[in-house]
Protein backbone atom coordinates (compact mmCIF):
# COMPACT_ATOMS: atom_id res chain seq x y z
CA UNK A 1 0.00 0.00 0.00
CA UNK A 2 1.68 3.43 -0.97
CA UNK A 3 2.04 6.48 1.31
CA UNK A 4 -1.05 8.59 1.28
CA UNK A 5 -1.00 12.50 0.80
CA UNK A 6 -1.51 13.76 4.66
CA UNK A 7 -4.38 15.73 4.92
CA UNK A 8 -4.82 19.04 6.54
CA UNK A 9 -7.66 21.17 8.05
CA UNK A 10 -7.43 24.45 8.57
CA UNK A 11 -10.17 26.87 11.06
CA UNK A 12 -9.63 30.18 11.31
CA UNK A 13 -12.49 33.25 10.77
CA UNK A 14 -9.48 35.50 9.06
CA UNK A 15 -9.64 34.14 5.69
CA UNK A 16 -6.54 35.68 4.45
CA UNK A 17 -4.57 33.69 6.94
CA UNK A 18 -6.40 30.61 6.02
CA UNK A 19 -5.66 31.52 2.26
CA UNK A 20 -2.59 32.16 3.14
CA UNK A 21 -1.43 28.75 4.96
CA UNK A 22 -3.27 26.61 2.29
CA UNK A 23 -1.49 27.80 -0.44
CA UNK A 24 1.76 26.98 1.60
CA UNK A 25 0.71 24.30 2.99
CA UNK A 26 -0.63 23.01 -0.74
CA UNK A 27 2.65 23.67 -2.36
CA UNK A 28 4.54 21.17 0.03
CA UNK A 29 2.23 18.39 -1.07
CA UNK A 30 -0.26 18.21 1.89
CA UNK A 31 -4.30 18.49 0.59
CA UNK A 32 -5.65 21.37 2.49
CA UNK A 33 -9.43 22.29 3.31
CA UNK A 34 -10.41 25.57 5.14
CA UNK A 35 -13.37 26.61 7.17
CA UNK A 36 -14.08 29.83 8.85
CA UNK A 37 -16.37 28.97 11.97
CA UNK A 38 -16.57 25.49 14.36
CA UNK A 39 -20.07 24.50 12.41
CA UNK A 40 -18.38 24.19 8.95
CA UNK A 41 -15.42 22.91 10.78
CA UNK A 42 -17.30 20.44 11.72
CA UNK A 43 -19.30 19.46 8.74
CA UNK A 44 -15.64 19.03 7.01
CA UNK A 45 -14.97 16.82 9.56
CA UNK A 46 -17.98 14.33 9.05
CA UNK A 47 -17.31 13.44 5.31
CA UNK A 48 -13.42 13.41 5.58
CA UNK A 49 -10.50 12.74 7.89
CA UNK A 50 -7.75 14.81 8.53
CA UNK A 51 -4.39 13.87 9.97
CA UNK A 52 -3.48 17.62 11.41
CA UNK A 53 -6.16 20.52 12.16
CA UNK A 54 -5.20 24.20 12.64
CA UNK A 55 -7.60 26.09 14.62
CA UNK A 56 -7.73 29.45 15.94
CA UNK A 57 -8.84 29.61 19.62
CA UNK A 58 -10.63 32.91 19.31
CA UNK A 59 -13.71 32.61 16.79
CA UNK A 60 -17.36 33.45 17.03
CA UNK A 61 -19.51 31.40 18.16
CA UNK A 62 -17.32 28.36 18.83
CA UNK A 63 -13.67 29.23 19.64
CA UNK A 64 -11.21 26.36 19.03
CA UNK A 65 -10.70 24.33 22.14
CA UNK A 66 -14.36 23.08 21.84
CA UNK A 67 -14.29 22.43 17.85
CA UNK A 68 -11.89 20.30 18.75
CA UNK A 69 -13.60 18.83 21.72
CA UNK A 70 -16.49 17.90 19.28
CA UNK A 71 -13.60 16.74 16.19
CA UNK A 72 -12.32 14.27 18.59
CA UNK A 73 -15.89 12.61 19.19
CA UNK A 74 -16.07 12.15 15.11
CA UNK A 75 -12.41 11.89 14.48
CA UNK A 76 -10.05 10.81 17.28
CA UNK A 77 -7.23 10.50 14.74
CA UNK A 78 -6.35 14.18 14.42
CA UNK A 79 -3.65 16.19 15.79
CA UNK A 80 -4.34 19.53 16.54
CA UNK A 81 -1.94 22.52 16.73
CA UNK A 82 -3.95 25.59 18.24
CA UNK A 83 -3.38 28.93 16.81
CA UNK A 84 -3.37 32.16 19.01
CA UNK A 85 -3.01 35.67 19.22
CA UNK A 86 -3.66 35.48 23.53
CA UNK A 87 -1.10 33.17 24.19
CA UNK A 88 -0.63 32.83 28.08
CA UNK A 89 0.28 29.89 30.54
CA UNK A 90 -3.16 29.48 31.58
CA UNK A 91 -4.47 28.86 27.63
CA UNK A 92 -1.76 26.80 26.82
CA UNK A 93 -2.87 24.24 29.55
CA UNK A 94 -6.30 24.75 28.53
CA UNK A 95 -5.70 23.67 25.50
CA UNK A 96 -3.38 20.63 26.29
CA UNK A 97 -6.64 19.72 28.58
CA UNK A 98 -8.61 19.35 25.48
CA UNK A 99 -6.12 17.18 23.71
CA UNK A 100 -4.38 20.01 21.57
CA UNK A 101 -0.41 19.15 20.93
CA UNK A 102 0.81 22.65 20.29
CA UNK A 103 0.13 25.88 20.96
CA UNK A 104 1.74 29.12 18.91
CA UNK A 105 0.92 32.51 18.81
CA UNK A 106 -0.33 34.83 16.09
CA UNK A 107 0.98 35.94 13.85
CA UNK A 108 1.93 32.50 12.84
CA UNK A 109 5.80 31.90 12.65
CA UNK A 110 5.38 29.79 9.40
CA UNK A 111 9.02 28.29 9.82
CA UNK A 112 8.39 27.31 13.29
CA UNK A 113 5.06 25.71 11.85
CA UNK A 114 5.53 23.82 8.87
CA UNK A 115 8.16 21.72 10.74
CA UNK A 116 5.17 20.84 13.25
CA UNK A 117 2.74 19.78 10.66
CA UNK A 118 5.31 17.25 9.37
CA UNK A 119 5.95 15.87 12.85
CA UNK A 120 2.16 15.20 13.46
CA UNK A 121 1.42 14.01 10.26
CA UNK A 122 3.95 11.32 10.61
CA UNK A 123 3.01 10.47 13.68
CA UNK A 124 2.26 6.64 13.78
CA UNK A 125 -1.09 5.78 14.11
CA UNK A 126 -2.62 3.56 16.73
CA UNK A 127 -6.39 2.28 16.23
CA UNK A 128 -8.14 1.25 19.43
CA UNK A 129 -11.07 -0.80 18.90
CA UNK A 130 -12.97 -1.83 22.23
CA UNK A 131 -16.27 -0.57 23.28
CA UNK A 132 -15.14 0.72 26.46
CA UNK A 133 -15.47 4.23 26.13
CA UNK A 134 -13.63 5.07 29.52
CA UNK A 135 -10.53 2.68 28.89
CA UNK A 136 -10.66 4.15 25.09
CA UNK A 137 -10.13 7.90 26.69
CA UNK A 138 -7.52 6.58 28.91
CA UNK A 139 -5.62 5.09 26.22
CA UNK A 140 -6.25 7.62 23.98
CA UNK A 141 -3.98 10.10 26.29
CA UNK A 142 -1.75 7.35 27.26
CA UNK A 143 -0.29 7.24 23.54
CA UNK A 144 -0.93 10.64 22.81
CA UNK A 145 1.71 11.91 25.25
CA UNK A 146 3.90 9.40 23.69
CA UNK A 147 3.71 11.28 20.60
CA UNK A 148 1.43 8.89 18.71
CA UNK A 149 -2.03 9.80 16.33
CA UNK A 150 -4.83 7.66 18.26
CA UNK A 151 -8.09 6.85 16.57
CA UNK A 152 -10.55 4.66 18.56
CA UNK A 153 -13.70 3.04 17.14
CA UNK A 154 -16.25 1.18 19.21
CA UNK A 155 -17.82 -1.54 16.94
CA UNK A 156 -16.82 -3.62 14.27
CA UNK A 157 -18.26 -1.38 11.75
CA UNK A 158 -16.26 1.52 12.98
CA UNK A 159 -13.22 -0.30 12.78
CA UNK A 160 -13.79 -1.43 9.58
CA UNK A 161 -14.26 1.91 7.76
CA UNK A 162 -11.52 3.70 10.05
CA UNK A 163 -8.71 0.59 9.09
CA UNK A 164 -9.48 1.75 5.65
CA UNK A 165 -9.63 5.64 5.79
CA UNK A 166 -6.80 5.53 8.57
CA UNK A 167 -4.34 3.01 7.85
CA UNK A 168 -3.23 2.91 10.63
CA UNK A 169 0.30 1.39 12.14
CA UNK A 170 -0.88 -0.59 14.67
CA UNK A 171 -4.96 -1.56 15.79
CA UNK A 172 -5.34 -2.80 19.45
CA UNK A 173 -8.18 -5.38 19.13
CA UNK A 174 -10.57 -6.39 21.73
CA UNK A 175 -11.92 -9.97 21.38
CA UNK A 176 -15.36 -9.21 22.27
CA UNK A 177 -17.10 -6.63 20.53
CA UNK A 178 -20.91 -5.79 20.21
CA UNK A 179 -22.17 -8.03 17.51
CA UNK A 180 -18.94 -10.16 17.53
CA UNK A 181 -15.75 -11.16 18.31
CA UNK A 182 -12.32 -9.69 17.70
CA UNK A 183 -11.39 -12.28 14.44
CA UNK A 184 -13.24 -10.66 12.08
CA UNK A 185 -11.64 -7.16 12.55
CA UNK A 186 -8.35 -9.05 12.15
CA UNK A 187 -9.35 -10.41 9.35
CA UNK A 188 -10.30 -7.17 7.57
CA UNK A 189 -7.32 -5.67 8.37
CA UNK A 190 -5.01 -8.41 6.84
CA UNK A 191 -7.54 -8.08 3.80
CA UNK A 192 -7.16 -4.29 3.45
CA UNK A 193 -3.80 -3.08 5.19
CA UNK A 194 -1.55 -5.85 5.50
CA UNK A 195 0.86 -3.84 6.52
CA UNK A 196 -0.90 -2.93 10.14
CA UNK A 197 0.55 -4.84 13.23
CA UNK A 198 -2.24 -6.23 15.64
CA UNK A 199 -2.80 -6.70 19.13
CA UNK A 200 -4.94 -9.20 20.81
CA UNK A 201 -6.55 -7.36 23.96
CA UNK A 202 -8.59 -9.03 26.45
CA UNK A 203 -9.72 -9.31 29.72
CA UNK A 204 -10.79 -13.18 29.30
CA UNK A 205 -7.87 -15.00 29.52
CA UNK A 206 -9.14 -18.16 30.11
CA UNK A 207 -12.54 -17.76 28.17
CA UNK A 208 -10.70 -16.19 24.95
CA UNK A 209 -7.74 -19.02 25.05
CA UNK A 210 -9.15 -20.98 22.09
CA UNK A 211 -9.52 -17.80 19.84
CA UNK A 212 -6.39 -16.13 20.67
CA UNK A 213 -4.61 -19.48 20.00
CA UNK A 214 -6.43 -19.38 16.76
CA UNK A 215 -5.74 -15.35 15.48
CA UNK A 216 -2.41 -15.92 17.04
CA UNK A 217 -1.22 -18.79 14.35
CA UNK A 218 -3.24 -16.44 11.79
CA UNK A 219 -0.86 -13.61 12.39
CA UNK A 220 -1.54 -11.27 15.06
CA UNK A 221 1.34 -9.67 16.33
CA UNK A 222 0.59 -9.91 20.09
CA UNK A 223 -1.19 -10.03 22.62
CA UNK A 224 -1.63 -7.26 26.09
CA UNK A 225 -4.48 -8.75 28.98
CA UNK A 226 -6.44 -6.15 30.49
CA UNK A 227 -5.69 -4.66 33.09
CA UNK A 228 -2.51 -3.69 31.15
CA UNK A 229 0.34 -3.19 32.54
CA UNK A 230 1.09 0.15 31.16
CA UNK A 231 5.25 -0.38 30.54
CA UNK A 232 4.37 -3.23 28.73
CA UNK A 233 1.57 -2.16 26.53
CA UNK A 234 3.70 0.92 25.06
CA UNK A 235 7.02 -0.79 24.63
CA UNK A 236 4.90 -3.52 22.56
CA UNK A 237 3.20 -0.61 20.60
CA UNK A 238 6.48 1.33 20.84
CA UNK A 239 8.09 -1.70 18.96
CA UNK A 240 4.74 -2.37 16.95
CA UNK A 241 5.03 0.99 15.27
CA UNK A 242 8.73 1.40 13.90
Amino acid sequence: MGQRTARVLVVDDERDTCANLKDILTELDFEVDVAHDGPSALALVERNRYDVALLDLKMPGMDGLELYRRMRAIQAGTVAIVVTAYASTDMTNAAQRAGAWQVLSKPVDVARLLPLVHQAADQPLVLIVDDDHDLCAALWDLFRERGMRVGIAHDIAGAERQVRGLEPRVVLIDLKLPGGDGGSIFRHIRNVNSLAKTVLITGYRREMAELIDQITAEGADAVCYKPFDVGELVATVRRLAQ
